[in-house]
């Protein structure tokens, strides 16, 4: 199994770089390698997607070298299962409320003797070839990042006890929910949502983990196509393709 370039950067205190997609595309796939790029990321909770399309962007991603990551549709334990078997090694988990949520999510995604996660796909055991199955299984382990979002005024309420659960050490946030949460819809600016985050964010950084933006960074290839043809419109003249 390839090594998850996203954990290898955070033991470093680095910040790993990729794409994030909410489409699929072998080509930008193979741009993120060809740049030497260190993952690439898939929205499954807002994007159309399927089982078999993330087998193809796991394959993809481990050929060029990079860390395939995604964001699951929620927290049932079939659908975590079914993405993680697919061979994801950073998976980016929505509405995380309570320490009893989140040691479920522990015991889903990993194996004994952290979780119990059910055994295994083939892809995820190399068709076999793996002999030493605990030591496997243990790479597994090793190799997956889990990140919660925490996204709702609860969520943050509950932020103290959430932060005692083991084997979580990242997480991410959801500014437009959780201004929802407060009465504040579509205003993830509003000053209250922002105190709410600067206090969840100084405690998660004082229990001694991270939030996402402090490990990885990314280019939204949307938003990066929106933003060029705007320019071409501003400035009348496109980009060439070579």
């Amino acid at each position: 199994m390839p090594a998850n370039k996203i954990i290898e950067k955070m033991r470093l205190g680095q910040k790993a770089v990729g794409i994030s997609l909410s489409f699929y595309s072998d080509e930008i796939i193979e741009l993120a390698g060809a740049m030497n790029l260190d993952f690439v990321s898939f929205d499954g909770q807002h994007a159309a997607t399927t089982p078999e399309t993330i087998n193809r962007f796991c394959r993809m991603s481990d050929g060029w070298g990079l860390t395939p990551a995604m964001r699951v549709p929620d927290q049932i334990q079939s659908n975590i299962l079914n993405y993680i078997d697919r061979g994801m090694r950073v998976i980016t988990i929505p509405d995380l409320e309570n320490k009893q949520q989140a040691e479920q999510l522990v015991e889903y995604c990993y194996f004994a003797p952290r979780g119990r996660r059910s055994y295994t796909s083939k892809r995820v055991t190399r068709f076999g070839l793996e002999t030493d199955l605990k030591a496997m299984m243990d790479r597994t382990n090793d190799e997956l990042l889990i990140v919660p979002q925490i996204e709702s005024i609860t969520a943050y309420e509950n932020l103290d006890e959430i932060l005692i659960v083991d084997g979580i050490e990242v997480f991410a946030g959801g500014p437009n929910d959780l201004a929802q949460s407060m009465g504040f819809p579509g205003q993830p600016d509003h000053p209250d949502c922002l105190k709410i985050t600067e206090e969840g964010t100084a405690k998660i950084h004082a229990a001694g983990k991270h939030r996402d933006a402090d490990i990885m960074v990314s280019v939204d290839a949307t938003i990066a196509v929106r933003d060029a043809v705007n320019a071409m419109l501003s400035a009348g003249s496109g980009i060439k393709g070579y």
